[in-house]
């Protein structure tokens, strides 16, 4: 079962919650939902310098509240916070136009990145696409990782390796990664690196001990928690 579903799915409201925080009834589920998914694929492709580990979304009669979790805030604020409403200005063109709506931004900073499995796998593949040996990256991230004090990693990486003819996987694994335990905290990631011999897929586990309690980790990158809510958006 661990391999036939993704960790957080398997983990939502036990220890994880949702990146969508609202409750729509009616018709107005489908295309809420599917603009939440819009929205996040277009802010993790515009910001991808950025290294965003996650995008949470919430909604409130007309309002839309976008918080992106990075760990180069900086990037994205930009001088005086002149980086954020340019940000809302392209929200509001793509998605709102002719509508009123009012779009509010917020970025939080990612305090531990080698914690995130995201941000993990965004530096592996920038490293493939610069033709570093994949080897030695997978290696040098596993390691860093290893340094953050979680315990266990495990990378995998697919495709047309160093240019080959025929695709192969590889796997690096530090400590241990259990995929069926409910109370695992196990932040995962997908990411593909665009090279001339075609994409390579990245995975990325990353294993950082157990939660308990009656509460739920909103942020595993941060390690900020937040009560349990049952309610599905």
């Amino acid at each position: 079962m661990g391999r036939k579903i993704h960790p957080k799915l398997f983990r939502l409201a036990t220890i994880y919650t949702w990146d969508s925080t609202w409750f729509a009834g009616g018709k107005k589920f489908i295309p809420f939902l599917r603009e939440d998914v819009l929205i996040r694929e277009y802010l993790l492709e515009e910001l991808k310098e950025a290294s965003v580990d996650r995008v949470i979304i919430g909604r409130n009669s007309n309002d839309i509240t976008v918080t992106v979790h990075s760990a180069k805030p900086g990037f994205i604020i930009g001088r005086q916070g002149a980086g954020i409403e340019e940000l809302k200005k392209k929200l509001k063109k793509k998605f709102y136009r002719g509508r009123r709506v009012n779009v509010q931004v917020n970025i939080q900073e990612v305090s531990d990145p080698a914690r995130s499995a995201r941000i993990t796998g965004l530096m592996i593949a920038n490293e493939i696409e610069r033709r570093m040996p994949f080897r030695r990256s997978m290696k040098m991230a596993a390691e860093r990782v290893m340094k953050s004090g979680v315990k266990g990693v495990k990378i995998q990486v697919a495709g047309r390796l160093n240019g080959a003819e025929i695709a192969r996987t590889e796997i690096v694994t530090r400590g241990s990664v259990p995929l069926h335990n409910l109370r695992a905290d196990v932040n995962f990631s997908r990411i593909t690196a665009r090279t001339i011999y075609g994409a390579i897929g990245i995975k990325i586990w990353i294993y950082r001990g157990e939660v308990f309690g009656d509460k739920v980790k909103d942020e595993p990158a941060t390690g900020t928690r937040h009560r349990r809510n049952r309610s599905r958006n």
